[in-house]
């Protein structure tokens, strides 16, 4: 399996050789292994390949960055899922540049073939952040699995909702699997690890250089049977989420907000060109035909007496109104690490929600 692994990483890792010419390579050879046994002239007939690429890959193997690539991922729980294996999501297998592996922390199964991508401004309103997150949790309670990529504002929202009523969820990065990005994220990062999958094309030890993200959409949308546009300014990343999805064939949905609002013109722009508007889960179930599927059964919240005891603290002192993440340290005398456990705890459970500025309030 080690010498498997090695020749698919080879494959990928060898300068020239993209994703559409790896996609080639797999349709007409079927495997690394025998990519790699093929001869040159064999290698230079298939399309987007030539001899100088052909001689490229024969020496990929020596290459000592795939042997770096293999020991990065030694002492992980993070493992590669290759384009032939059982669990590669077959929606991602039909877009035009599909990555050969994926570095996967978590696992990945058939039912997440019922995707919908959830996306939207990192710098999100009240509003947005609400819409997200409840309408990620409703489709979450409906079996569907939100997929994500784990940015601050809507991407974190619609993490949250999912993880909220007990559904699947999975984070797409621009970077290695094993890099929380951002920082701050860390204890939503472990709760999708461990409740859906954390996804990346990026070897482990890659960071979160710009360029990897406008990549890294078209895995969003592609994962996805439908993308929801929930608030974004015209020039947002989100936009162009969303135009890769068109050009995949997915369904494109957009979140109407405030004619005043600069975030909304994004989602407006979307419903001017011809996305669906939608208010609720509940009508991306309906468009997508899967009204009459069967619904998973929304978990009980517990009681607030069943939280554990510094969940309860900070619970209380959320009333009557918001408070700053600041003030609920300054008031418990807990560290950071415990308000922030303490909050995913009450935000997974439905106590609360976030508000923009790390402000919290409770859930009506």
């Amino acid at each position: 399996m080690h010498s498997e692994l090695r020749d698919w990483i080879a494959l990928r890792l060898t300068p020239g050789i993209g994703n559409v010419a790896c996609k080639n390579l797999l349709e007409t050879f079927g495997s690394p292994m025998r990519i790699m046994a093929a001869t040159r002239e064999e290698l230079a007939a298939v399309a987007g390949m030539s001899p100088r690429l052909a001689d490229a890959l024969k020496s990929s193997l020596a290459n000592h960055e795939v042997d770096r690539a293999l020991d990065r991922l030694t002492g992980t729980d993070i493992h590669i899922c290759t384009y032939n294996a059982p669990d590669y999501p077959g929606s991602l297998k039909n877009i035009y540049d599909p990555p050969p592996h994926l570095y996967v922390r978590g696992r990945l199964q058939h039912s997440d073939c019922s995707a919908v991508a959830v996306v939207g401004s990192r710098n999100a309103s009240d509003y947005g952040l609400r819409a997200a997150a409840d309408i990620s949790r409703e489709l979450a309670v409906a079996g569907l699995t939100i997929v994500s990529g784990m940015a601050a504002g809507i991407d974190s929202a619609a993490h949250r909702g999912a993880l909220s009523a007990g559904g699947r969820t999975i984070a797409v990065l621009g970077c290695g699997a094993d890099v929380c990005y951002p920082a701050e994220n860390r204890r939503l990062y472990e709760a999708i690890a461990q409740k859906g999958a954390i996804v990346s094309e990026y070897a482990p030890g890659t960071g979160p250089d710009a360029y990897h993200f406008p990549a890294r959409n078209r895995i969003i949308s592609g994962m996805a049977r439908a993308i929801v546009v929930v608030e974004a300014s015209p020039k947002s990343g989100s936009l162009i989420t969303a135009r890769l999805a068109l050009e995949q064939g997915r369904d494109v949905f957009a979140v109407p907000g405030s004619i005043y609002s600069f975030k909304a013109r994004g989602a407006h722009q979307l419903i001017r060109s011809g996305a669906a508007l939608v208010e609720s889960g509940q009508d991306i179930i309906e468009a997508l035909g899967m009204a009459h599927a069967a619904r998973a059964a929304e978990p009980e919240s517990p009681a607030p007496e069943a939280l554990a005891p510094e969940a309860r603290r900070v619970y209380d002192l959320l009333e009557p109104g918001p408070a700053h993440i600041d003030r609920l340290i300054c008031e418990t005398s807990l560290p950071s690490s415990a308000i922030s456990a303490a909050l995913l705890e009450l935000e997974l459970g439905g106590f609360i929600r976030q508000l923009p500025g790390k402000h919290f309030e409770r859930s009506a």
